[in-house]
């Protein structure tokens, strides 16, 4: 009985699905996202933040839905046959994205992502984790 151990290879990659905001792709990580919908009516809510456009009933649930050009003070698009609603799990519940367009999923080796410069780092930042190459 051979009693040798072996390594094991770890997969350093990381899952995403690409989507587009404002001429640029930007992922998140395939895990965060429950689901990706087309555009639908969205029910405003009074008094919101002005990223919040509303809420949506996804499967009987209510689902805040945040415009991501707006939360991150890009230009203010139009919604295409395109647009998509990205629904993700940020911070134990359920967010709606508004995204140009989604691309792909991708699979990114973890050596080519590298951390953001502390230049264009701020408090919005947060949701910055890296830029690949």
């Amino acid at each position: 009985m051979n009693t040798e151990l072996q390594e094991v290879s770890v997969d350093q990659s990381e899952q995403l699905v690409v989507f587009e905001l404002a001429g640029e792709q930007y992922g998140v990580d395939i895990g965060a996202v429950n689901t990706i919908i087309r555009m639908q009516e969205v029910t405003a809510i009074p008094r919101a933040p002005s990223f919040v456009e509303g809420v949506i009933n996804l499967r009987g649930s209510i689902i805040p839905v945040i415009d991501l050009r707006k939360r991150f003070g890009l230009a203010l698009g139009e919604i295409t046959k395109s647009s998509r609603i990205v629904v993700v799990e940020a911070g134990g519940q359920m967010i709606g994205m508004v995204v140009d367009a989604v691309a792909e999923t991708l699979r990114l080796p973890s050596d080519a992502i590298e951390p953001p410069s502390p230049v264009i780092t701020s408090v919005d930042s947060d949701y910055l984790r890296g830029v690949g190459k």
